[in-house]
C-alpha cells in the first residue's frame, strides 16, 4: 500500500463518514488512505459488508479504480477512476448495472446506497441506470437511522432542480421491504434512472425558505393488511391537518417479497421476506425547499399503527421548525453539489440546529481536505435563527462531458 509517485493519498482515520469520504475521492480524483477501521473491536474490526457492498458498487459505476485491502479489514486505500456510470461493458449488460445487496447488508437501508449514487450520477460520463436488490435491500426506513426509498424520491431528488439538475430523472421502487428481524432477509428491489447529466451544477443562492404550501406523503403496508394503512394515515392527518389543509398521503399496499429459503431439501424454495409497515411524509415551500420525516414499524413489533402516524406527523413538525433552506437529511447532497459545481460563491441558509451537527462540521473540514477551500459562515436574518454558508464551488464538474 505504498503511495503513487503522482499526488499524495489523503489519509484519515476511523469508520465514521466512510461513505463521504469516499464519494468526495470518487468527485475530485484523489486517492485516500483509511485506517484504523473498527480496529478496536473485537468481534467485527475492519469495513462491515455494507461498506464492502458500496465500495463494490463504486467499482461497477467507474473505470479504472484501484481499491486494497489489509488482511484485517481495517485499513483501505481508494484510489477512483473515471465516473462511466452503466457504460456498456464496464460492468454493466444491457446499460444496466445489477448490484446485489446480500443478507449482511440488511443493516442499513438502500438510501444509505442511493443518495451517494444520486450524487455521483450528473459527473458520470453516460447515463446511470442501476437496480439494487437482494436480500439485504429495505427500501423502507430502517432503525439505524436510514430514510425510505421513496423519502429519496420525492425530497431529495426534486433537490437537484436548483443546480439546472432536472430531466430524465426516476426511482422505481420495483419491490418493497420493511427492515428484518435477526436472521431474516428483506428482498426489495428498486432501480435509478438518472440520464441528466452536465458539465458543471449551477451556482446556488438559496437564502430564503419560505413557507410550507403543500404535505405530501406515502404509507406503505408490506405483507401485511391495508387496514394499518388507514390507521397511520388517520393518526398523521389527525395532526397536521390543523397546520396545512393542502395535505394528501397516498395508500401503497403490497405482498411480501420472496427470498430464497436456503433449505437444503429443496434448494430452489422461497419464503417471505420481511413484512411490516410505515409512513413517508414530505412538506414543500413556496421556494421548494423540502422537510421530510420517515417512521417504519419496528422489525419486532409490537407499535401500533396510530403511533406511527403521529410520530411521523411531529417528526416532519420538528423538521420544519429547524428552519432553514436543507434538513439534514439532505445536507451532504447539497453541500458536496455547490463544492463541485462553477467557480464562483454559492449561499444557502441552513437552521441553527443543523449547522451545529456533528456531520455538517465533519462534512466541511473533509472538503476542505478535497478541495482546499473552507466555508464561510455568517448569521442570517435578524428575525430568524439561521446560518448563511457560503460555499466555493471547484469546478471540478464532469470531466467525462465536453458539453453543458
Amino acid at each position: 500500500m505504498s503511495e503513487p509517485s503522482g499526488q499524495p493519498l489523503i489519509r484519515f482515520t476511523g469508520h465514521r463518514h466512510l461513505t463521504t469520504r469516499l464519494l468526495l475521492a470518487t468527485l475530485t480524483g484523489r486517492a485516500i488512505r483509511i485506517s484504523q477501521i473498527r480496529s478496536s473491536s473485537h468481534t467485527h474490526p475492519g469495513l462491515t459488508s455494507a461498506e464492502v457492498s458500496f465500495l463494490r458498487l463504486l467499482d461497477a459505476v467507474t473505470n479504472g479504480s484501484s481499491i486494497e485491502f489489509s488482511m484485517t479489514g481495517t485499513t483501505l486505500v481508494y484510489r477512483p477512476g473515471l465516473i462511466t456510470g452503466s457504460a456498456e461493458g464496464l460492468g454493466a449488460i444491457g446499460g444496466v448495472v445489477r448490484h446485489e445487496l446480500h443478507k449482511e447488508c440488511a443493516t442499513r437501508g438502500v438510501s444509505w446506497w442511493l443518495i451517494p449514487l444520486c450524487v455521483l450520477a450528473p459527473f458520470s460520463k453516460g447515463n446511470v441506470n442501476v437496480i439494487l436488490h437482494g436480500e439485504g435491500c429495505i427500501t423502507g426506513a430502517t432503525p439505524a437511522g436510514d430514510v425510505s426509498a421513496d423519502t429519496v424520491r420525492t425530497a431529495i431528488l426534486p433537490l437537484y432542480r436548483h443546480f439546472g439538475i432536472e430531466r430524465n430523472i426516476e426511482l422505481r421502487i420495483l419491490k418493497r421491504s420493511c427492515a428484518p428481524g435477526p436472521g431474516k432477509s428483506a428482498g426489495g428491489e428498486v432501480q435509478l434512472v438518472f440520464n441528466h447529466q452536465v458539465r458543471l451544477p449551477k451556482t446556488l443562492h438559496l437564502l430564503n425558505a419560505g413557507r410550507v404550501k403543500r404535505i405530501r406523503g406515502v404509507a406503505y403496508a408490506v405483507g401485511v393488511s391495508g387496514n394499518n394503512n388507514a390507521r397511520v394515515i388517520a393518526a398523521a392527518r389527525g395532526v397536521l391537518n390543523k397546520f396545512v389543509p393542502d395535505t394528501y398521503i397516498y395508500s401503497d399496499v403490497s405482498s411480501a417479497p420472496l427470498v430464497p429459503s436456503n433449505d437444503r431439501n429443496n434448494p430452489s424454495g422461497k419464503m417471505k421476506g420481511a413484512v411490516g409497515f410505515g409512513i413517508s411524509l414530505v412538506a414543500e415551500s413556496s421556494t421548494h425547499c423540502f422537510y421530510s420525516a420517515d417512521v417504519a414499524s419496528p422489525p419486532s413489533g409490537g407499535m401500533p399503527p396510530e403511533d406511527i402516524g403521529k410520530q411521523a406527523a411531529y417528526q416532519l413538525l420538528e423538521a420544519i421548525e429547524k428552519g432553514g433552506c436543507v434538513e439534514n437529511t439532505a445536507l451532504d447532497t447539497m453541500l458536496c453539489l455547490m463544492a463541485m459545481g462553477s467557480e464562483d460563491v454559492g449561499r444557502v441558509a441552513l437552521g441553527r440546529d443543523v449547522a451545529g451537527s456533528e456531520d455538517f462540521v465533519q462534512l466541511g473540514r473533509d472538503v476542505k481536505e478535497f478541495t482546499g477551500s473552507a466555508w464561510g459562515l455568517r448569521d442570517g436574518a435578524e428575525d430568524k435563527e439561521e446560518v448563511v454558508v457560503s460555499v466555493v464551488g471547484r469546478g471540478v464538474g464532469n470531466v467525462g462531458r465536453k458539453i453543458a
